[in-house]
């Protein structure tokens, strides 16, 4: 949910945010309208390049809506079972909300008459380990005795059989409403990062059998509590970047190697006051260090936005809230330039290290807003989505209605008595909107296999993307070790910041040498230089560092003789790098060398000269 989104949500530091509501009638029973469920794809999913795929390598585009509820929709004072103490009213008792109003199926239903093929689903981790049944659910009698979690198994089965794709969502920790200075402001704020990594492999693999569960969104939201900001890459118990990258990996080595893997930007730091540094970095510093995953093809980055928050806004109203413009503040093009540096370039951007799918994961507004800018953001990014071709899900699916009255917010409202009112109801200002977004030209179709860009980052520590080299001994203790993904070869090096850049679509090598000195070098191609070379008809797939120093080569044997001829690049007093910049910047701020297309890294040459560092200065290139 996006940081204090829609009503009370009480902090020190961030005020409510009111949604003000008008009545909208719910339509004669005639008006029910006929949805057919997702048409046939093959599960499961992967990447190629910007565009998620099925197993047949189909274009598979993210429709999806968020069918909260099972995170939590209590606000966190007064009694827990009073309906008026959770979001709007709407109690969901830690299930999928709107089930003690209308059957699953009867959900389902309209989520294909919206025209989605999938389902955010979020879920907390204290209702993976909430032991009490339910209470009663009298439109799903069936689930009587049940527990959250088992409601929440029942709900997966029933989607998936319908044909939707599910993606779970680690939404908050504590089963409580979203987004403030709640205790759910990072993976590691109620609870320890091992017990967060655990309920991922425990959710992981209950559905591993189950191929229809796609993915898994690693956790929502992440952002400041009142002490510290979460940050992306400097190594620590805050590093949102290491966190999701080490819980990606674990999940697809240990639990189910098939769920594309979802990581979130940072959704806010600082303290919103103005004259202090605050603001939303979303996924702008995946350009500079972004996800190489253990398997390449399962890495989606997810943002989330809404008008009536900011790039430097929190979203609050009244205590909390800057003179910072919000997004419904910007002007057209204003917000194309700002959903583009914040988000919108990882998939735009194509044969870089940071290249993936883009899921706008939430993103929404009011039924019952007669704001104009609150409206003419909707229709803009609305149409910017369109316009992208960019996956999304809206928030939320679900809600509930009093005569048409409620917080207006969803696609399907139910009251009391199972009666509907939904967003193509013909009375819903966003109608048209919702109908140009899922019928919006898309690709479609196969997806040619792309060029794999990947950045290996040895700053703080080893970073093993091939499951080849996880399985070895360690090939050189005491270093710190990168080595890149099954199927790629090293193609780059920075001068300095331990950095490496891997590409390529080769086949695991048949065998590995470890390098450490120049028993292979057959010509001077660095003289005066010490120089590590791989044997004959070998690649580089890795490397090591000691501190700031070169260490070692990973050398990989290719199945296929390797050509002899080369050349020298340094990249020692500058960069050194193909026309273009192929994979992008993959160590901002240093010097970088690279193959070119077509080329290998047969070789690394340093110096240990005063002043040197022993740092790579220089790469044997061959065709």
């Amino acid at each position: 949910m996006a940081s204090l989104r829609r009503v009370r949500i009480k902090s020190a530091l961030l005020a409510a945010l009111v949604t003000v509501g008008v009545v909208v009638a719910p339509p004669p029973a005639s008006a029910a309208r006929a949805g057919a469920d997702p048409s046939g794809w093959v599960a499961p999913l992967s990447t190629r390049g910007r565009y998620i795929v099925d197993a047949a390598g189909d274009r598979f585009k993210l429709k999806a809506a968020n069918w909260h509820g099972a995170s939590g929709t209590w606000t966190g004072s007064g009694d827990v079972n009073d309906p008026a103490t959770h979001h709007a009213g709407e109690i969901a008792y830690q299930t999928p909300l709107g089930l003690d109003r209308v059957s699953i199926d009867t959900v389902i239903d309209g989520l294909a008459q919206l025209g989605l093929n999938s389902v955010r689903l979020p879920f907390s981790n204290a209702m993976i380990h909430h032991t009490a049944p339910v209470p009663a659910l009298p439109a799903n009698p069936d689930l009587r005795g049940l527990t959250p979690l088992q409601v929440y198994d029942r709900v997966v089965t029933r989607l998936t059989a319908r044909g939707f794709a599910v993606i779970l969502n680690n939404h908050t920790t504590t089963s409580r409403w979203c987004c403030g200075l709640d205790g759910n402001e990072r993976w590691n704020t109620a609870q320890t990062e091992q017990r967060w990594q655990d309920d991922w492999l425990f959710m992981a693999r209950r559905y591993a059998a189950n191929k229809r569960v796609v993915g898994a969104d690693l956790y929502n939201e992440v952002r400041r509590n009142v002490l510290d900001d979460p940050n992306w890459g400097w190594g620590n118990s805050t590093d949102w970047q290491r966190a999701s990258q080490r819980v990606a990996d674990r999940i697809l080595t240990e639990a189910n190697p098939d769920l594309l893997l979802i990581v979130e930007g940072i959704n806010w730091t600082g303290l919103p006051v103005d004259g202090l540094p605050h603001g939303r970095p979303t996924l702008e510093p995946a350009r500079t260090l972004s996800h190489t995953l253990v398997d390449s093809g399962k890495l989606v980055y997810a943002a989330h936005f809404y008008g009536y928050t900011g790039p430097n806004h929190s979203g609050a109203t009244g205590t909390g809230e800057t003179h910072d413009p919000r997004y419904r503040d910007l002007s057209p093009q204003e917000l194309r330039d700002v959903l583009y540096r914040q988000a919108f370039f990882v998939s735009a951007e194509t044969g870089k290290h940071y290249t993936a799918p883009l899921w706008i994961s939430e993103f929404g507004e009011g039924s019952h807003t007669t704001d104009a800018a609150s409206r003419a953001w909707f229709e803009n990014f609305v149409g910017y989505l369109a316009e992208t071709d960019t996956d999304f899900a809206y928030w939320p699916a679900v809600g509930f209605h009093d005569g048409g009255g409620g917080n207006g917010w969803s696609l399907l409202s139910w009251d009391t008595a199972g009666r509907r009112v939904d967003v193509l109801d013909g009375t819903d200002w966003r109608g048209p909107a919702w109908r140009r977004l899922v019928n919006a030209p898309s690709r479609t179709g196969r997806i040619p296999v792309t060029e794999r860009w990947s950045m290996l980052n040895l700053d703080y520590a080893d970073f093993q993307a091939s499951r080849a080299a996880r399985s070895m001994a360690d090939w050189n203790p005491g270093a710190r070790k990168g080595s890149c993904p099954d199927g790629q070869r090293l193609a780059g090096l920075s001068h300095t910041g331990n950095r490496g850049l891997c590409t390529g679509t080769l086949a695991v090598p048949a065998g590995y040498a470890v390098v450490r000195d120049e028993t292979f070098v057959d010509t001077d191609w660095a003289s005066g230089y010490t120089k590590a070379q791989c044997p004959p008809d070998h690649a580089a797939v890795g490397y090591s560092v000691t501190g700031s120093a070169f260490s070692a080569l990973l050398c990989g044997r290719s199945a296929t003789p390797l050509g002899r001829t080369g050349r020298t690049v340094w990249f020692d007093r500058g960069d050194n790098r193909p026309s273009g910049a192929p994979g992008g910047d993959f160590a901002s701020g240093h010097y970088k060398g690279q193959c070119a297309p077509g080329e290998y890294v047969a070789g690394v040459a340093y110096t240990g000269r005063v002043g040197s560092n022993r740092t790579p200065d220089a790469l044997l290139c061959r065709a």
